[in-house]
């Protein structure tokens, strides 16, 4: 079970990480998405640093359960969010909110399940 606890953390960590980083460049694709969901670009440096502190909440998990319990709980929440936003102005091009969303998930229900 731990592998699939540690695989679950790494892969939700990592996908975050990446988007964070993203966010807090200005990609281009986060900019996209945030004109399409009508979300002012100042925005996008606290939900970078978010997904920042939630993935390095993540890792820190590994060491201190109840710390990736919250990290990947706030991830949930976070993604569940960015699904309201999504809904609010019918854009169903879900694929990479799934991604991250199912990521987020394993990683709180295989934290739930090993600990």
């Amino acid at each position: 079970m731990y592998a699939v606890y540690l695989a679950a953390t790494l892969l939700a960590a990592t996908l975050t990480a990446s988007a964070a980083v993203a966010n807090l460049i200005g990609h281009a694709y986060p900019k996209s998405q945030a004109d399409k969901l009508n979300v002012p670009h100042t925005w996008m440096r606290p939900l970078g640093t978010l997904l920042g502190a939630a993935s390095l909440g993540l890792l820190a998990g590994l060491a201190i359960p109840p710390l990736g319990l919250l990290a990947s709980a706030g991830l949930v929440l976070y993604f569940l969010g960015a699904l309201a936003a999504h809904l609010r102005v019918h854009d169903h091009q879900l694929a990479a909110w799934t991604l991250f969303f199912t990521a987020s998930l394993a990683a709180l229900i295989t934290n739930l399940t090993y600990h």
